[in-house]
């Protein structure tokens, strides 16, 4: 299905990462004849936004009739709730496409297709589609956008989220942006947790911790961190003559090596590192290959 540039877009919360979005966008829609409309209940960055050009609403009403496509990136499951249902109910002026609704922020799972349901009895098209890449990723227009509904409410918005995302992917039916969003959340924040183990294990081992945090990002860039094992299509267990198979094996056989000399160390050190002990028993069965043969121990 062809994507479409709407005659005009809207904007709702402008905060830590709508607020670099909606700049981002400002400049991008501004190259295309296209107007941006933006709304948020704090004057401060509405003033800097009109500065750049955009037009300021006077409320999600208004925003509604100017816009074909409007994104909401407020706090939480309550505030989109509030938001889509005042723009889903707004009059829409004779003649113009039907509103389509992008929910950027992060909602629970079912929150979507309870949206979409209500949308569509108005004549709206909702699509969730949450963003990856934090403030950052915003500013530099460089963000990750996950975005799940029907084709047509992709198509709506695709030209739009490319001006603030490098990756726009169309994660499947409604809702499936969400969920994508939340398996890729849990990646991230355990890793986080595992990254506090390891700075407390350094730590106790009287290493620097800025210089371990340098060598991981540096490692991680040349060797793509935990995603460098996402490639396969499923989570069976590859059987013995997929070529999988040998590479998953061979990443259990270093993986649990080093764990146990991680384990060993914090041992030694009485650092606790519940973490990595889940690891070593869990990393092979998650892979779908077997453990490690080990050597037998005197």
């Amino acid at each position: 299905m062809t994507s479409l540039l709407p005659r005009a877009v809207g904007f709702v919360g402008l905060g830590d990462i709508g607020r670099p979005m909606a700049l981002r966008l400002a400049a991008g829609l501004r190259e295309r004849s296209v107007p941006l409309w933006v709304y948020d209940v704090r004057a401060e960055p509405l003033a800097e936004l009109e500065r750049c050009g955009t037009h300021v609403a006077g409320g999600l009403e208004e925003l509604a009739t100017q816009a074909d496509l409007v994104c909401v990136m407020v706090r939480d499951d309550d505030q989109v709730r509030e938001v889509v249902g005042d723009l889903v109910r707004a009059p829409r002026p004779e003649g113009v496409p039907p509103l389509t609704v992008a929910i950027h922020s992060t909602v629970g799972p079912g929150t979507p297709a309870e949206l979409a349901d209500l949308a569509s009895r108005h004549g709206v098209r909702l699509a969730d589609a949450p963003v990856s890449g934090g403030a950052i990723g915003a500013a530099d227009g460089t963000l990750a956008i996950l975005v799940g509904g029907e084709p047509e409410a992709f198509a709506a918005c695709e030209q739009v989220l490319a001006l603030v995302g490098s990756k726009v992917v169309h994660a499947g039916a409604i809702g499936s942006g969400t969920r994508m969003k939340l398996a890729r959340n849990l990646l991230h924040f355990v890793s986080f947790t595992a990254a506090t183990e390891a700075q407390r294990l350094a730590e106790a081992a009287g290493l620097d911790l800025v210089t371990l945090g340098e060598v991981v990002r540096h490692t991680d860039s040349v060797s793509g961190g935990p995603g460098a094992i996402m490639h396969r299509t499923t989570t069976t267990a590859p059987a013995e003559d997929d070529f999988w198979h040998g590479v998953l094996s061979h990443v259990v056989a270093l993986g649990e090596k080093d764990l146990r000399l991680a384990i060993g160390l914090a041992e030694e050190l009485a650092v606790d590192v519940p973490l990595a002990r889940h690891a070593l028993t869990h990393l092979a069965p998650g892979l779908g290959v077997p453990h490690a043969p080990t050597e037998e121990r005197p």
